[in-house]
């Protein structure tokens, strides 16, 4: 199966002073604003590393839930925090934090399901940096 996406930025002006907009074709981002303020300081809207940090938490979350459904159980909760750091021009990690409600489902059986989601979910596989996951079961 081929799936496509796609997204598409405007920007304007230079690139401390210029302003930005973001808009995906589903148009859950329409002309959201993103800037060097929204990037680098304090500013109203999106930047590219807070949506990078959005797709990877969201991506790992249905991994692990086809991973947990695969292994006979289901999940009632998946809580996924994904952290991007931004440092020297690039991305150096991706840090998820999971906080996980499985009925019935053991301690290694979770890790073992946790850690192929994190090397397998195909935003774990885009990126080219070390990505860590800090799991809870509850």
């Amino acid at each position: 199966m081929k799936i496509t996406r796609s997204s598409s930025a405007h920007w304007a002006g230079t690139g401390k002073d210029g302003k930005g907009s973001l808009t995906t074709a589903s148009t859950v981002l329409n002309q959201t604003q993103y800037s060097f303020n929204t990037r680098f300081a304090d500013g109203v809207g999106t930047n590219p590393e807070e949506l990078v940090a959005a797709a990877h938490a969201g991506c790992f979350a249905m991994q692990l839930a086809f991973n947990i459904q695969g292994a006979g159980f289901a999940a009632d909760s998946l809580d996924v925090k994904c952290t991007i750091t931004l440092e020297d021009s690039g991305i150096t990690s991706s840090k998820l934090t999971l906080t996980a409600s499985v009925p019935g489902l053991d301690k290694a059986k979770f890790d073992e399901l946790v850690d192929h989601a994190e090397h397998n979910c195909p935003i774990s596989k885009l990126f080219n940096t070390t990505i860590s996951v800090d799991a809870t079961l509850a």
